[in-house]
C-alpha cells in the first residue's frame, strides 16, 4: 500500500481538509450521505442548507466550483431518469406550460436529483482531498473487510499495468492496418478483451505465487503513519453534526 499511485480526481493542495486523516473524512462523508438520504423529500430548504455546508467544505479545501461541476456530470444518466418521472408518474397531476405532470413524479424527480447531487459532490470532495492509497488505508483503519481492501489494493497497483497492456495491443492492431470502427468489426475488440483477460489472470497467478513464497498470509504490510487525533475527529464531525442539526430542525418543523 505504499506505492505512489495518484487518481485523476485528487487535487494536490494544501488545506486543513487535506491534512485530516483519511478515516475521519470517510466517516464524515458516510454520515453526511446517510442523513441526506433519510431527509424527507419535501424539506426543500434542508437540501439547500446541505449544499451550503458542502460549499463551505469546498472553500476550506480549496476545491474550485468549476472542478466539481465538471465532474458531477457523472450523474447525468440519473438526471435524465428523473426528468422522465413527472411524465410517467400516476396520481394527482398539475398542468405546467401545457404539460400534464404527476405530483408524485415531480417529488420523485426532485428526490433523485437533490440527494444524488449532494452525494456525488460529497464523494468528489472526499476524492479531491484524499489520495487513493489513503482512502484504502482509511477503510482498513475503519475495519472494512480485509478482502475488500486487499482487492482494492491490487486493483490500484495493477490498473495502470492493464491500461498499458490495452494501449500496446491497440497500437499493435493499428500498426497492422486494422482499426475497427463499426459494429460488424467488433470481433477484433472482443478478441483483444479476451487476450487482456488471460494476461491479467496469468499475471495475477504469478504475482500471488511470488507473494506466497515471500510469506504473504492474506494481508499486505501497512506502512505505519499517524492516526487521527481527537481534534481531527472533532473537526471532521462538524459536517455530519451540522447536517444532523438541519435534519432535526426540518423534522421538528414538519
Amino acid at each position: 500500500m505504499g506505492a505512489g499511485h495518484a487518481h485523476p480526481l485528487h487535487l494536490d493542495r494544501v488545506s486543513p481538509v487535506h491534512r485530516l486523516a483519511p478515516e475521519v473524512k470517510i466517516a464524515a462523508v458516510l454520515l453526511f450521505t446517510i442523513i441526506v438520504v433519510v431527509t424527507p423529500r419535501t424539506e426543500f430548504w434542508a437540501f439547500g442548507a446541505y449544499a451550503v455546508l458542502l460549499a463551505v467544505v469546498a472553500g476550506v479545501a480549496r476545491v474550485p466550483a468549476s472542478w466539481l461541476a465538471k465532474r458531477a456530470t457523472i450523474e447525468l444518466p440519473f438526471v435524465l431518469l428523473a426528468i422522465a418521472l413527472p411524465f410517467a408518474g400516476h396520481g394527482e397531476r398539475v398542468d405546467w406550460l401545457g404539460m400534464s405532470l404527476s405530483v408524485d413524479g415531480l417529488h420523485g424527480a426532485w428526490n433523485i436529483f437533490a440527494k444524488g447531487t449532494l452525494g456525488v459532490l460529497a464523494s468528489l470532495l472526499l476524492a479531491a482531498t484524499t489520495t487513493m492509497r489513503d482512502l484504502i488505508l482509511g477503510l482498513d483503519r475503519l475495519h472494512c473487510p480485509t478482502v475488500f481492501t486487499q482487492i482494492a489494493t491490487f486493483m490500484l497497483r495493477y490498473l495502470d499495468v492493464l491500461a498499458d497492456d490495452a494501449r500496446r495491443m491497440r497500437i499493435a492492431r493499428l500498426a497492422r492496418g486494422y482499426d475497427p470502427r463499426f459494429l460488424w468489426q467488433v470481433k477484433a475488440f472482443a478478441v483483444s478483451v479476451g487476450a487482456l483477460f488471460l494476461r491479467a489472470y496469468e499475471r495475477g497467478e504469478r504475482v500471488y505465487l511470488a507473494m506466497v513464497s515471500r510469506g504473504y498470509a492474506g494481508r499486505m504490510p501497512v506502512l505505519q503513519s499517524a492516526r487521527a487525533s481527537t481534534g481531527q475527529w472533532v473537526a471532521a464531525a462538524s459536517l455530519p453534526a451540522a447536517t444532523a442539526s438541519i435534519a432535526l430542525v426540518a423534522a421538528l418543523g414538519s
